[in-house]
């Protein structure tokens, strides 16, 4: 069997002493940026068998496959394909879920279900991923429109309701990983409580993020086998305590980067 690369996630024959630039003036001369293995590199390196390397030209618009292509370039090796395949569910898609929404979209993650009956108002724009001119829509179709914008090949199920327990397996019985980001303190619990006991994927909740103070002591916790806790797990939303941007948007990257972590365990 031939040793391949891949350039431009394309496959192409290795051969012994091959180097970057010499790929470069044969696929794609004009480029400015070369991505190795997941990383910018400058040097002309000798490529080995099963290396990635993507070749980008600053300012050019590629096409629709090469685009699919080049949003996963800097990825390390191996990770998308083991990413891609998943699905996640969000519970909630407030200031925590529309973040967590975003970058689990940035890791080109296959499918995000995303559930939630709220519409998006002023109040909300402080922390969560919205625009002014989505006010008054659904956030799950508002957040669909913008998540769209930043990874078109992901797909997105979308349901407008309040989740309980007469319909948490409908919409999240076929998730990899579910992730809880509900405001509500009752619905944390229902929501925990029925993965643990009916489903089988882990769960990924929040407790404790209000403010600004102490984002050091945002920590994920492993509580039980498939149950883990990003927070500090003591600090709620209360009058001079609200929720805001930064201390949320760290909650949710941590609650990005668990799941990230549990994708890749499953292999």
């Amino acid at each position: 069997m031939k040793s391949l690369i891949k350039v431009n996630e394309n496959d192409v024959r290795w051969v012994e002493g091959m180097t970057l630039s010499e790929l470069q003036t044969r696929y794609k001369p004009k480029a400015d940026i070369t991505v190795y293995n997941g990383f910018p590199v400058t040097d002309d390196i000798e490529v080995q068998p099963g290396d990635t390397v993507s070749f980008i030209r600053r300012g050019e618009k590629p096409g629709p496959e090469e685009m699919k292509r080049l949003l996963v370039a800097r990825h390390s090796p191996q990770i998308y394909e083991k990413v891609n395949q998943r699905t996640i569910g969000i519970a909630g898609v407030g200031g925590l879920g529309s973040s967590l929404a975003i970058a689990l979209a940035r890791l080109s993650v296959g499918t995000l279900v995303l559930a939630d009956f709220d519409i998006v108002e002023p109040s909300n724009l402080n922390r969560q991923q919205y625009l002014i001119s989505q006010i008054g829509s659904l956030k799950v179709n508002a957040l669909k429109d913008n998540l769209g914008a930043i990874n078109p090949y992901l797909k997105i199920e979308i349901h407008a309701v309040k989740i309980d327990g007469s319909n948490i397996k409908e919409v999240f019985g076929d998730c990899d990983v579910i992730a809880e980001c509900f405001d509500n303190p009752e619905s944390k619990s229902e929501l925990v409580e029925f993965v643990l006991k009916h489903l089988t994927a882990p769960i990924v909740a929040v407790s404790g993020i209000a403010g600004y103070q102490d984002v050091e002591k945002l920590l994920c916790r492993k509580l039980f086998d498939r149950l883990y806790v990003i927070g500090d797990g003591v600090t709620a939303a209360a009058p001079g305590m609200g929720l805001m941007a930064p201390k949320v948007g760290v909650a949710a990257h941590l609650q990005a980067n668990k799941i990230l972590e549990l994708l890749l365990e499953m292999g």
